[in-house]
């Protein structure tokens, strides 16, 4: 009786009978199968889903119980595309040359913080200057409270193209960038950035294939690449274990991108039905970013706002990307969630859902883009992007059914990340 009694304490000192939170869900949201499922209970222990069961099950005397039963309960939500060191603002061009990077990585930190709150557990920062690795690395550790994140670290861009981080500075200060900065004329120079990515600690590769819209410069949509360079570049990443995203807005970039082997392309907004079948000939990802593309439009009306160089560039491509994402996803392209939050304000990233919505895809089958196909995309389709026994715990819920009434998805009720509840 004695070894009995010994056996048992130590079970229970070694966490044999370890605490579990039991999730009481009114609905369900099955990502795998695009269902809404009634009445579940999800069990989490530690960091990760142990059991979903089916009604309200009854807990341990030592267990936390979470009532969700007037929520809509799914995985947490992943966003492919935000700038997580810093937002839009009227004096954003001026940062550069009066913040320090002890700045940059204080508001990357509140940022991260309200990232989270508004659902999104996982995120693909698609480039800034450095500190996103080392925020990465922090929320890692627990010292941040925030999303997991891939990062691009710096974009790769050429000379005077939309990543080269000297455009719009006079003559003193415009030097001449290269490989280390992020700018890249001619294969060496591909090979090299990308390896200093992968030196700086980056996770994915990130090109401006074409023109963009918010650097100071004229073109928004002209090519920036030779095919050669993005071969060179997506063969070096490849190497190194990290895929590439290519921002590009005009039609000849984007295709010159999807030849040689990028596996996503952001905003989009010049895509031809030619370039719509190369994508689903090698297997590319589109990420339309709608939220941003409206958000550009609407403050390049008001005066002051952006420098005089962009407003024509703001007005003539912003409106069209929600119409070329209607026609890609009709045409059957994958799209994969992601919003470019950081040229709107972060935290509101769930304006994408209803924007895509309006443009013709159903309630469930954004979210699934945010999820399932999300994990796929970044090779973490095994432990994330649904909810399922041997899952992280990265749960959300929102107070309505989204697959009734979409814009629930702009206000997270709940969040769990890893297993612990961050909003409640």
């Amino acid at each position: 009786m004695k070894v009995i009694a010994s056996l048992l304490f130590l079970f229970i000192s070694v966490g044999m009978f370890a605490q579990q939170t039991y999730l009481h869900c009114g609905k369900l949201i099955d990502t795998e199968k695009g269902k809404v499922l009634k009445n579940k209970t999800i069990v989490v222990e530690g960091n990760k889903i142990v059991a979903i069961e089916n009604g309200f099950k009854t807990p341990g005397t030592n267990d936390i119980v979470v009532d969700l039963k007037s929520k809509t309960v799914m995985p947490g939500l992943m966003d492919m595309h935000i700038h997580i060191e810093g937002e839009t603002n009227p004096g954003r061009y001026l940062e550069p040359f009066t913040l320090n990077e002890a700045d940059v990585a204080f508001k990357s930190a509140e940022i991260a913080e309200r990232t989270l709150m508004a659902g999104f557990t996982t995120v693909r920062d698609l480039g800034g200057s450095g500190v996103n690795v080392s925020l990465r690395n922090a929320i890692n550790k627990g010292t941040v409270r925030g999303p997991r994140v891939f990062t691009a670290e710096k974009a790769l861009g050429t000379t005077g193209g939309h990543a080269d981080p000297t455009n719009g500075r006079n003559r003193k200060l415009i030097g001449d960038p290269g490989p280390k900065e992020g700018v890249v004329n001619g294969v060496d120079d591909a090979r090299k950035a990308v390896r200093q990515r992968y030196k700086n600690g980056a996770d994915w590769i990130k090109i401006t294939a074409t023109g963009g819209v918010l650097s100071v410069a004229k073109s928004g949509q002209n090519p920036q690449f030779t095919e050669e360079e993005i071969l060179a570049i997506t063969t070096t990443a490849r190497e190194y274990g990290m895929q590439v995203a290519a921002h590009a807005h005009g039609d000849e970039g984007m295709q010159r991108a999807v030849r040689n082997g990028v596996k996503t392309i952001e905003h989009g907004t010049l895509m031809s039905e030619k370039t719509m079948e190369l994508m689903k000939e090698h297997d590319a990802y589109y990420v339309p970013t709608i939220t941003a593309g409206k958000f550009v439009a609407e403050k390049a009306k008001i005066k002051g706002y952006y420098p005089a160089i962009i407003v024509p560039k703001a007005l003539e491509i912003g409106p069209k990307i929600q119409n070329t994402f209607a026609k890609a996803y009709k045409s059957g392209v994958a799209i994969a969630f992601g919003t470019d939050a950081g040229v709107f304000p972060h935290g509101q990233n769930g304006r994408e859902f209803g924007f895509m919505v309006e443009g013709g895809m159903p309630a469930m089958e954004t979210i699934q883009s945010a999820t399932v196909t999300n994990a796929q995309l970044l090779g973490v389709e095994v432990s994330l992007g649904q909810l399922k026994a041997g899952f992280l715990a990265d749960i959300v819920a929102t107070d309505d059914d989204p697959t009734k009434n979409i814009n629930t998805m702009e206000s997270i009720s709940f969040v769990m990340k890893d297993g612990v509840i961050y909003k409640q």
